[in-house]
This record gives C-alpha cells, sequence and structure tokens, in this order.
C-alpha cells in the first residue's frame, strides 16, 4: 500500500514562483515608462488648458492674469469675476497636477497696468519617476520641451518633435479673441 500525498512539492512551488517574478520584471518597467507618458501628456494638456484659459482672460479682462488663483475659483461665486475668472478647474489652480508642478511668472505690468506677457513652466516632481521632459508656455501658445533642464522660451517646441500637435489653432484663437476686443 502506497500511501499518496495531496498537494504540489516544493520544487513545483517555487518555479510557480520564479515565473511569476519573471512577467513581473517584464511588466512592471513599462508600467512605470506609462505613468511617466501619462504624466507628460496631461502636463502638456493641462499647459494647453492655461494657454487657452489666459487668452479667454485677455479678452474678457484687458491684460493677462497676475497668478494661476486669478484664472481658478470654480465653483466660488455665481459668476466669474476679475479675481476668480473659473477657467480652469480647482486642481490646476493650485499649480500641481498629475506629478508636474506649474509655474506661472506674469510679464511686467504696461503704462495702463495690463500684463502683456507671462510665461509657464511645467517640471516633473522627481526626474525619472513622475516625467522625463520638462515643459514651458508663453502668450505664443508654443509648448517648448527639454529633456535635461527646466525649459525656457529658446527649447525645442513640441510639435519639431512629435509632428502631430499644432500650435496654428490657439493663434488662430488668440488672433479672433482680439479682434473682438
Amino acid at each position: 500500500m502506497r500511501n499518496r500525498q495531496k498537494g504540489f512539492s516544493l520544487i513545483e512551488l517555487l518555479i510557480v514562483v520564479e515565473i511569476i517574478l519573471i512577467i513581473a520584471s517584464i511588466s512592471v518597467p513599462n508600467l512605470l515608462r506609462s505613468k511617466m507618458s501619462a504624466n507628460e501628456v496631461s502636463a502638456v494638456a493641462s499647459l494647453r488648458t492655461l494657454n487657452e484659459a489666459c487668452v479667454t482672460h485677455y479678452a474678457s479682462c484687458p491684460g493677462y492674469p497676475s497668478s494661476l488663483s486669478v484664472l481658478g475659483g470654480e465653483g466660488t461665486s455665481a459668476s466669474p469675476t476679475s479675481t476668480s475668472a473659473e477657467l480652469i478647474d480647482n486642481v490646476l489652480q493650485t499649480g500641481l497636477k498629475t506629478g508636474y508642478p506649474f509655474s506661472f511668472t506674469p510679464g511686467s505690468a504696461d503704462s495702463g497696468g495690463y500684463i502683456d506677457t507671462y510665461s509657464i513652466t511645467a517640471s516633473p516632481i522627481v526626474l525619472g519617476t513622475t516625467g522625463l521632459r520638462y515643459f514651458y508656455t508663453d502668450q505664443t501658445d508654443v509648448i517648448g520641451v527639454r529633456s535635461t533642464t527646466v525649459a525656457t522660451s529658446a527649447s525645442t517646441p513640441l510639435n519639431q518633435i512629435c509632428g502631430r500637435c499644432s500650435t496654428e489653432y490657439g493663434r488662430r484663437n488668440r488672433l479672433r479673441l482680439k479682434a473682438t476686443i
């Protein structure tokens, strides 16, 4: 009479664990790259949203805004005002979204007290973890990108890198809005 044991042997269990670890070692780096790519796409979309909000502010209130908080204020009042324009959501108004803090810098005011220029930079919180590239935009609607240092107005335009992104739409909108003022 033989006594048969039920269950798996230690060798069989070790082989299964090894296979799971191999699959995880292949998929985890791809998952992290996908997350960084999603953060970068979100940052570019947020910069476009901020540009559109600045142009809308320029059209409705003379001059560009003095800070991100002026563009925000969603749900705080019955109607938008010059200090609470409700053009961007409350998350973007804080200046931090999906691994990228946004730094808004208004230009100096002209003789009438209106701001005619601005710049916005987006840098990953942790380079190589939340993103791989730095972004920059200003009143020209061109989004610049750099991979080594903080992006500036001299950075390579994003549409020259990906070939699909066009800033012509933003320029046409700004010109149309300025024509209505």
